[in-house]
């Protein structure tokens, strides 16, 4: 059995890794289809209905959908999946509803304990794809097609925040976020710790000195206030705060490579390599890098997880991912408020995606720990 299927194998075996990876896989399979399974599928989930707001999960409502002044077109389906489709329709709340002759009477929600009068014409509710005018269908059959494509049901599973959106489709978006910037962090943090560890270990001397001089200094400043600094200077948005926060984790990645870097040049087969005549390059590359990737997915599976946890605090105090993106952390900053009052799961729904996602990524770099460590082999 190679050492790959004796890894996996053990692997399997760690319940916790196992349940870990799952929820992995189940986050980017939403981040991936997030706006094809989202119930608000405009762009951000920013589809605002200020009446409805700060509303309890399962919250019910009839929405009377009316055409834009401003005609939209519809969206090809790479658009669709990767940032939505702007809205068609504006929405409105309603009670009640009947038809009067040619008219639709509606009882529009104002809050939950108001409503009030208003009276459409069918003419100006139908309108659609090419169909045939509004004037030239008959009364019966018109109320039936607005009744079944105009008068639209919906629920808020986990309800709206305080402009009306709905949570669950701002949680499920913004999975992208919290994936993309542990993502992008672990590729900029893996790429300098490992060129600069490598390079430190295998060199050793003053090559080593000034390397580990540049850790230290790095490693004593405080990482939210650096990453305060790099957010501020490269400016508040969503490719700025993946930055940022890339660039201050790789100081520990640079230590664990460095520390197996120092081992593994002292094997024989490292001393054959350079009898041979091989350079350094192809060593490093070649040889000691391929016999340290256990300790390299251990510590990216752990800087992953701290990643989401810096971007979500970023987001929380204003200076990551700006609205109206949806964040995890921003969500919080949006309805913590709601926590001591009647609606506390605005901001606890977020806090809860954090935790599980955060804790599956700690699982699975324990597992990692455990199935790669060869003094575990079978």
């Amino acid at each position: 059995m190679s050492d790959m299927q004796s890894s996996w194998k053990r692997l399997r075996r760690n319940k916790g890794a196992v349940a870990g990876l799952l929820v992995i896989v189940l986050s980017v399979f939403i981040s991936a289809t997030a706006y094809l399974i989202a119930p608000d599928n405009t762009p951000d989930a920013n589809r605002m209905v200020l009446e409805i707001e700060g509303q309890h999960p399962g919250f019910n409502i009839t929405m009377l959908a009316i055409r834009k002044e401003l005609t939209v077109k519809s969206a090809p389906v790479y658009e669709r999946v990767l940032s939505g489709q702007k809205p068609v329709q504006t929405w409105i709340p309603i009670r009640s509803w009947q038809f009067r002759d040619s008219v639709l009477v509606v009882q529009r929600y104002v809050d939950e304990s108001t409503s009030r009068e208003e009276v459409y014409p069918l003419t100006d509710i139908w309108y659609g794809k090419g169909m045939v005018p509004a004037e030239r269908i008959p009364d019966g059959q018109l109320q039936a097609l607005i009744q079944r494509e105009r008068l639209l049901h919906r629920t808020y599973w986990l309800g709206t925040d305080k402009f009306g959106r709905d949570i669950l489709s701002r949680l499920i978006i913004g999975t992208r976020v919290s994936l993309g910037v542990g993502c992008i962090a672990v590729i900029i943090s893996l790429s300098i710790g490992v060129l600069l560890g490598a390079v430190a270990g295998y060199f050793k001397g003053r090559t080593d000195d000034i390397v580990m001089w540049l850790v230290n200094v790095v490693w004593s400043m405080p990482t939210l206030l650096l990453v305060f600094a790099l957010t501020l200077a490269l400016g508040k948005g969503f490719w700025q705060v993946f930055i940022a926060v890339g660039l201050t984790m790789w100081v520990g990645v640079a230590r664990i490579i460095r520390g197996q870097v120092l081992a593994i040049r002292e094997l024989e087969f490292v001393e054959a390599a350079r009898a041979l005549g091989y350079t350094h390059f192809r060593i490093i590359t070649k040889h000691i890098l391929p016999n340290i990737m256990g300790p390299v997915m251990v510590v990216a599976a752990g800087n992953f997880a701290t990643a989401i946890v810096v971007e979500a605090g970023l987001s929380f105090l204003g200076v990551g991912v700006q609205p109206p993106q949806p964040s995890w952390g921003l969500m919080i900053k949006e309805n913590y408020n709601f926590i001591i009052t009647h609606n506390p799961l605005l901001a606890l729904a977020p806090g809860i995606a954090i935790m599980l996602l955060v804790l599956a990524f700690n699982l699975l770099g324990n597992g990692l720990r455990d199935a790669l460590d060869v003094r575990s082999k079978i």
